[in-house]
């Protein structure tokens, strides 16, 4: 396997320049990402964690130390992800946690630039989504619901903790007043969210076990992703991935390779900052970018449309 289509020149690695630097490889690589996409009879876009992590979403560092400094020094927290799986001794201390937790990545947060950047490029295109995050941001860039297909949840949504019954519920109202009481790290055990059904304790809508709801929503949107694919397999077909890790490969990742390799109209890209890399089988129709996804994407949405000659559909790598 290759490493990354995007080849450090010498002169890069001696200065320790960032990837996102003018250069003649990484701007001819932009060019024919940018040619790819406009070729395009169609593109699929498979966005994983990175995305929303080059968007300003991150789950560590000083985002998380502002809003989180109180659970920190009681639990000895050390990012959001982490503190996800953390078992907390009671409910009202869960969901202290867990109403921030989706307040700070999902209420409080509009769409970010990156996200109405992809938009911008992809309204005007024959496009669906295909993602892991579950923090709205495409519904609020602009993406239409019915070319979205999240398959791992949504934080807006609760459900049965049991699965008792395939029904998800808002929960924006419910989260808001836990943030308001909440104090020491509690919240009052009236605002405990319970199933209506069973009574039981409810749950953030996120695959983590067995148990999570798939419902008529989720499989109509299942539908309509291989509906796209069906209708557009033997097109000019594009599949654009954006910050897609290997922590679920078999959801974007690997389905990409496959289909790539199948179709052969199809092309596959690949934007991330810390994995980028394709197999040798499919190289000749890749273009992997080693980079930062938001300065790809805020370059390509606003840079003029011209391409030069080299920088072309059948390149699979990008030389200096």
């Amino acid at each position: 396997m290759q490493k990354t289509a995007v080849q450090e020149t010498e002169a890069q690695k001696k200065d320790e320049k960032d990837i996102g630097d003018p250069n003649p490889a990484y701007e001819d690589c932009l060019l024919a990402l940018k040619r790819c996409l406009e070729q395009a009879d169609a593109v699929v876009i498979g966005a994983g964690s990175g995305l929303s992590a080059a968007a300003g979403l991150t789950y560590a560092g000083r985002r998380f130390e502002d809003h989180f400094r109180e659970f920190i020094e009681r639990y000895g927290m050390r990012d959001m992800y982490s503190a996800g799986f953390y078992p907390f001794p009671t409910q009202e201390e869960k969901w202290a946690y867990w109403s921030r937790h989706i307040y700070y990545n999902r209420y409080d947060m509009p769409a970010a630039k990156l996200y109405r950047d992809l938009y911008a490029m992809m309204k005007d295109k024959n496009h669906f989504v295909l993602t892991t995050n579950v923090d709205h941001q495409f519904w609020l860039a602009g993406f239409q619901d019915e070319c979205i297909f999240a398959t791992q949840g949504d934080y807006g949504l609760f459900q049965c903790k049991q699965a008792c019954h395939k029904k998800l519920y808002d929960n924006e109202a419910q989260i808001r007043a836990m943030l308001r009481e909440q104090k020491d790290c509690r919240i009052p055990s009236c605002q405990v969210p319970k199933c209506p059904v069973c009574g039981g304790d409810m749950e953030v809508h996120l695959r983590c076990d067995g148990n999570f709801v798939e419902d008529e929503a989720w499989y109509r949107a299942a539908v309509r992703y291989e509906t796209f694919l069906r209708n557009n397999q033997e097109k000019t077909l594009v599949f654009l991935e954006l910050g897609v890790g290997m922590n679920t490969p078999g959801i974007i990742k690997y389905p990409f390779w496959r289909m790539t390799k199948q179709w052969k109209q199809a092309f596959y890209i690949s934007v991330n900052l810390e994995q980028a890399w394709v197999p040798d089988d499919i190289m000749d129709r890749s273009l992997v970018l080693k980079a930062d996804i938001a300065h790809v994407l805020e370059h390509l949405a606003g840079t003029d449309a011209g391409c030069n000659d080299g920088a072309g559909w059948g390149e699979g790598s990008c030389q200096p």
